[in-house]
C-alpha cells in the first residue's frame, strides 16, 4: 500500500484545512458547485446513491446501532439460493454497491449495511473500532437479518477484512452456511510499515478531529482521482468514491486506522471455503497494491485469482459488469447437496 503518499496527502490536507480560515464558507460553495457539475457529467440511467429499500437498525455487542438494507427476491424460489451481503471499505458506504445492486436486484435476496461510524450506522467509541469488533458486527447482522439459509459474503477492503474477521470468530458459522467469499482489494496483514507516514500519524489523528471535519471544505476530487482508481478509469468513478468519502464520519479516518498499522488476520484463512472463495484484485490499486491479493490467493488453498488489469481500488464501480457477473456465477452455483467438507480443499 503506498502509504507513504496518502501520509502526505494527508498533511497537506490537514495543513490546508487550517489555511481555509476565513474562507471556510468560499471554499464550501465552490467546492459544492464542482461536485455537482461532475455529478451532472456522470449520465447513469440510475442516479448513483438512489437504491435503497426501507432500513432496519441493528444492535451490535456493544450497542452501537448499525444500519442495514435488505432487497427480497421478486421470485419466492431464490430464497434457496443464498443470501449476498455485502461488507463496504473504508471512509465508504453501502452506496459502493449500486452496480451490484442494480444488476441483481429483484433476483437475488441481499443485505447491504453501513459498517459502525459509516454511513448512518452509530458511532462507537475509538477503542470498539477494531477488526474484531467488525466481525462481531457482521455476526449480528447475519443473526438478525438472515439467520437461516446459505450465504455469500462480499467484502471490499476493510470490508474484505471483515469477512476474515467474521471467519476467524465464527469458524462453525461459515462452515455450516457460507457457500461462497469474495474478497476485493484487501490484504490479510504487512499493509503498512511502522516507519509509514500514516503510521506515525495514526495515534495523532484522534485530536484531529477539527481539522479533518475542515479539509471538508476542500475540494478531494483531486486526491481521490489519483489514489482511488485506476489511472484510465472514467472520471465518475472517482467522483462516486469522492461523493462517499466526503459525506463519512470523521472519527471513521481517525478510529480505524491503527487497525491497519498491525493487520494480521492469517490465521482467519483456513476458515474460508477455498473452492468457493474469489480473491479480486486491480493491478493499478495503489492503496491496497495487487501483491497482497496475490498472496491471498496463495494462501487460500483452492481459491481463484482475479486480475482487473488497470483498474485501481474501486474496483465494483470500475469493473462493474466484471465484477457483478463473478458475484451472479458464484450465487447461482450453490448447490445446497454439495457436502460441506468439499467447499475446502
Amino acid at each position: 500500500m503506498d502509504w507513504r503518499r496518502l501520509g502526505t496527502y494527508a498533511a497537506v490536507t490537514a495543513g490546508t484545512a487550517v489555511a481555509v480560515g476565513a474562507t471556510a464558507a468560499a471554499a464550501r460553495v465552490a467546492t459544492d458547485r464542482r461536485r455537482v457539475r461532475r455529478r451532472s457529467q456522470r449520465g447513469d440511467a440510475m442516479e448513483f446513491g438512489t437504491l435503497h429499500v426501507p432500513g432496519v437498525s441493528v444492535d451490535a455487542t456493544d450497542g452501537v446501532s448499525l444500519y442495514v438494507e435488505v432487497e427480497e427476491p421478486d421470485d419466492a424460489d431464490a430464497h434457496a439460493l443464498p443470501t449476498v451481503v455485502f461488507c463496504h471499505g473504508w471512509v465508504l458506504d453501502l452506496d459502493c454497491w449500486h452496480y451490484q445492486r442494480a444488476a441483481l436486484r429483484g433476483r437475488a435476496r441481499m443485505v447491504f449495511w453501513d459498517q459502525r461510524e459509516h454511513g448512518s450506522s452509530g458511532v462507537g467509541t475509538a477503542e470498539s473500532c477494531t477488526l474484531d469488533q467488525l466481525g462481531d458486527d457482521l455476526a449480528a447482522v447475519i443473526a438478525a437479518v438472515a439467520p437461516e439459509g446459505p450465504l455469500v459474503l462480499v467484502g471490499h477492503s476493510m470490508g474484505a477484512m471483515t469477512v476474515m474477521s467474521f471467519a476467524a470468530q465464527y469458524g462453525d458459522l461459515v462452515r455450516d452456511r457460507v457457500d461462497g467469499v469474495v474478497l476485493m482489494g484487501t490484504s490479510a496483514g504487512d499493509l503498512i510499515r511502522r516507519r509509514d507516514p500514516l503510521a506515525r500519524l495514526s495515534p495523532w489523528l484522534p485530536r484531529m478531529g477539527p481539522l479533518i471535519g475542515a479539509a471538508r471544505l476542500l475540494d478531494s476530487y483531486p486526491v481521490t482521482r489519483a489514489m482511488a482508481v485506476g489511472p484510465q478509469s472514467p472520471a465518475k468513478y472517482a467522483d462516486m468514491t469522492d461523493e462517499m468519502i466526503s459525506r463519512s464520519h470523521p472519527r471513521a479516518l481517525a478510529d480505524f486506522v491503527g487497525s491497519f498499522v498491525d493487520l494480521d488476520l492469517y490465521e482467519a484463512l483456513p476458515a474460508l471455503p477455498g473452492r468457493r472463495t474469489i480473491v479480486m484484485g486491480g493491478t493499478k490499486d495503489v492503496l491496497t497494491p495487487f501483491r497482497h491479493s496475490e498472496r491471498l490467493a496463495e494462501l487460500i488453498e483452492g481459491s481463484e485469482l482475479v486480475a482487473y488489469e488497470g483498474a485501481g481500488h474501486m474496483m465494483m464501480l470500475e469493473r462493474h459488469e466484471e465484477v457483478t457477473s463473478a458475484i451472479e456465477a458464484l450465487w447461482s452455483s450453490s448447490d445446497p447437496s454439495m457436502p460441506r467438507e468439499d467447499l475446502y480443499a
